[in-house]
């Protein structure tokens, strides 16, 4: 596990995880976007509440990937007992 120190939001961090430099990085880079994005709308929004703004869209964001994934390996399951299936005709 690697250890990291980073502003994030002009706040500094320090946490420890499994996930590469890479990834934190860019995990960073989006909320800060993310959060740019939002203040631009909400000009009139406290820090606060643009956090809790972007907090609720990126788990909505996790949510709909996680309901995409589902729907993904069902799609699978599905397709391969269709050729297991076929498989099972085929030897007969």
């Amino acid at each position: 596990m690697s250890r990291y120190t980073l502003t994030v939001l002009g706040l500094e961090i320090s946490f420890v995880t499994d996930a590469g430099s890479t990834r934190i990085y860019d995990a960073r880079d989006h909320v800060e976007k993310q959060f740019s994005l939002l203040n631009q709308d909400g000009k009139n929004l406290s820090k606060e509440k643009l956090l809790t703004v972007l907090a609720l869209s990126l788990a909505d964001d996790s949510l709909q990937s996680t309901q995409k994934l589902r729907e993904f390996e069902e799609t699978i399951d599905r397709l391969l007992e269709k050729i297991d299936l076929a498989n099972a005709k085929a030897a007969l």
